[in-house]
């Protein structure tokens, strides 16, 4: 009976102590869990920062894709010129 009593004792005092680690497991992984949200926002926002940058660089390049047409097409004869020349 005693040695049931300390087999008992034992067990209780063995699964405080596992109570206990686990609560510090837990906090220690919903920290791990917190610090890898805000790092998943900050990435998230970066990658929205680097679209919209990107959709920028496009149009400006566009833009003076457009400009360079512009520009040639203004270089060339008229069609009335041209058949002048012939």
């Amino acid at each position: 009976m005693l040695r049931q009593a300390i087999e008992l004792v034992y067990q209780v005092v063995f699964l405080l102590r596992d109570v206990q680690q686990n609560k510090k497991d837990i906090a220690a992984l919903r920290k791990e869990l917190h610090e890898t949200s805000d790092a998943l926002r900050e990435l998230a926002v970066e990658l929205r920062s680097l679209r919209d940058e990107e959709r920028h660089e496009c149009e400006k390049l566009m833009l003076r894709l457009e400009d360079a047409l512009l520009k040639f097409e203004r270089q060339l004869p008229s069609a009335k010129e041209t058949k002048r020349l012939k």
